[in-house]
């Protein structure tokens, strides 16, 4: 169902629409606005896994282990045209531009869009994150535009909202990451042989930065709130997504709620193309925190 309103005057109703890529890790929007992902995909030794609704993630994820070459790929600019159809006003958001064509071929496609609809109007937001971040950026989307405010007031609020969200990630292997080139191939092999989970954060550009190496599962658990805590964590809305590791996001869950007895915290299982980065045991963390 679209949500349709008369933007505060305006006679014309409009609808609304958020595409995102799977990067999110949310396949479904609760709530009246429409919703549509698309996808990105993983290869490994030649086999094509689709990150869409139906993917089985644990299979995938022991092809990509097994696999002596692997790879991803972004959609392309006509996946997201026709993902942007239906709507009058849309807003996309991606994976960081720096670490993906998703955001390049997003724009693309609104260029595309916009030949054949002259009066839409596409935002294309470029998240520089991903993951539980990007959870954060769409309900504020969706939550705007129930409101049903203009168009322009969105946009204004979302990049205000952006400004307050955060990520972490802690990953227990960076192979894959290092086999794409997003992290040196020398630190993969040291953090695997040292048995170090790493503790990092996007940079402002949307790269990859990490913050701490740490040993052991508890300690993970505290420096990660240690961390949230340091860039202005003060009980807002969480997001964890986990590849195949239930147990530590509870736990990190847990420790939260141990400072703030009330925060809103949702936890959900990682798709196909943040499981193949963030690897099996991995977590990735979206938060409200300070202003960045």
């Amino acid at each position: 169902m679209l949500v349709t309103s008369n933007c505060k005057g305006d006679q014309n109703y409009m609808k609304y629409k958020i595409v995102s890529d799977s990067t999110s890790n949310l396949q479904t929007l609760p709530g009246s606005i429409e919703y549509k992902t698309v996808p990105l995909k993983i290869l490994a030794d030649g086999k094509e896994f689709v990150d869409e609704i139906g993917l089985d993630v644990e299979k995938m994820v022991e092809a990509v282990e097994a696999a002596s070459k692997t790879s991803t790929s972004c959609p392309n600019a006509e996946e997201y045209r026709a993902a942007y159809e239906g709507a009058d006003n849309v807003f996309a958001i991606t994976i960081t531009s720096g670490l993906s064509g998703s955001y390049n071929a997003a724009e693309q496609g609104a260029e595309m869009f916009r030949e054949e609809h002259p009066d839409a109007k596409i935002r294309v937001i470029d998240s520089l994150s991903t993951g539980g971040e990007m959870h954060l950026l769409i309900e504020k989307l969706r939550d705007l535009m129930e409101q049903g405010l203009p168009f322009e007031e969105i946009n204004e609020k979302i990049d205000e909202y952006h400004q307050h969200t955060r990520l972490l990630f802690s990953l227990e292997s960076v192979q894959n990451l290092a086999k794409n080139g997003r992290v040196p191939m020398a630190v993969a092999k040291i953090a695997n042989f040292l048995n170090i989970r790493f503790i990092g954060k996007p940079t402002p550009e949307g790269t990859i930065r990490p913050v701490y190496n740490v040993r052991g599962a508890k300690k993970n658990i505290s420096k990660i709130v240690e961390e949230m805590l340091a860039q202005g964590y003060t009980g807002g809305k969480v997001w964890i997504s986990h590849c195949l590791n239930p147990e530590a996001a509870e736990n990190l869950k847990n420790a939260i709620l141990e400072k703030y007895s009330g925060a809103d915290i949702g936890i959900e299982p990682m798709t196909g193309l943040c499981s193949y980065y963030a690897e099996r045991g991995g977590m990735i963390i979206g938060f409200e925190g300070a202003h960045k």
